[in-house]
């Protein structure tokens, strides 16, 4: 078992092993005082894995209750979020409550917002069950929901309990779902860590998963730590992002799933920084055959004009200047200040 320690405003652990939904209620017993848990998750995941967490917990002596809404990132919305909170309000869920976010990105994000804004903040946990969930969308306490205008816009920091990340759960994802999420890995070697790119070009990701999530965890953990609410060095963990949000809202989040539309998001800003002199075409040539190998797409058939359009509505823009990521070298990273109407 590996315990990864964070050490933001509310400290917390990740701990990191395989069949630990077993024992989920204990770990969970250790870290809140609730008597109530709010099992929140997907459609899919409610059918694979609830009955063993929901057993796990009953028998640590939790009072159980399971809200199931529709999988994929069009639930990440008000609607979902409005009948969640109406479900915990009929179930006289407490402030000395805690909710369990049980599935992939979408489940997390929905959940942890929740807890920050009902009853004006519960415990939570989070138990991620897909690779881009326990790589990153479960880590560092960004949440949010997703509105007309753009993606992830409605939004609080929000630290979870605790995060189980049961390696055994990544058994059952499609090929699809799994090179989704090696999307935010390749992302995590691009900006930090030649290391694990190497790995990832010299093996099969599947044979190294256990040491390859503990990296990844652990180069969020740094940044994290370092600017938890996104003010500086967090913004480089947007790298193919601001692009990458742009192509699932253009697509109105029903073509490319996020870790596709960021791994083209990479390629796309790394073209722009090796036309700037900003990144070598090498290093640009070893993203894409990474990215080619693990079954990402490395470009999209939507306008540039379209994709600026989109850029627009970007979290990461002050007035007219945008913040963009850059890799200049595999493993190097820097953050780019760029006048918005000159982003592509």
């Amino acid at each position: 078992m590996h315990k990864i320690h964070v050490n933001t405003s509310k400290p917390y652990d990740i701990i990191v092993d395989n069949s630990l939904l077993d024992n989920c209620g204990s770990i969970i017993k250790d870290v809140t005082s609730a008597d109530k848990i709010v099992v929140v998750t997907d459609d899919i995941v409610d059918s694979l894995y609830s009955d063993t967490v929901v057993k796990s917990l009953e028998n640590t002596g939790f009072n159980v209750k399971k809200y199931v809404f529709p999988n994929g990132e069009a639930s990440k919305c008000f609607n979902t979020l409005n009948e969640l909170y109406d479900f915990l309000a009929l179930n006289e869920i407490t402030r000395t409550d805690c909710l369990v976010a049980l599935g992939g990105g979408v489940v997390g994000d929905l959940t942890g917002y929740a807890a920050a804004t009902f009853l004006r903040g519960i415990d939570f946990v989070q138990i991620p069950t897909t690779l881009l969930a326990q790589v990153d969308s479960s880590i560092g306490g960004k949440t949010a929901i997703d509105i007309p205008a753009g993606k992830n816009l409605v939004g609080a920091f929000k630290q979870p309990n605790i995060v189980i990340c049961d390696i055994s759960t990544l058994s059952t994802l499609t090929p699809h779902i799994f090179s989704d999420g090696m999307g935010e890995v390749v992302k995590y070697a691009m900006i930090r860590s030649s290391k694990l790119f190497d790995i990832l070009i010299k093996s099969d990701a599947k044979d190294n998963l256990e040491e390859i999530i503990c990296q990844c965890i652990d180069i969020k953990r740094q940044i994290v730590e370092n600017d938890e609410f996104d003010k500086g060095e967090r913004m480089l963990l947007n790298f193919g992002h601001t692009f990458g949000h742009a192509i699932e809202k253009a697509q109105n989040y029903s073509g490319l799933s996020h870790g596709s539309a960021v791994a083209v998001g990479m390629c796309i800003v790394t073209e722009l920084a090796v036309k700037k002199g900003l990144c070598s075409e090498g290093a640009y040539t070893e993203l894409k055959e990474c990215l080619k190998k693990y079954a990402l797409p490395i470009s999209v058939d939507i306008s540039n004009e379209e994709l600026a359009k989109h850029c627009v509505n970007d979290k990461k823009r002050t007035s007219d200047i945008i913040n963009i990521v850059i890799a200049t070298d595999i493993g190097k990273s820097e953050l780019r200040k760029i006048p918005i109407n000159s982003i592509i």
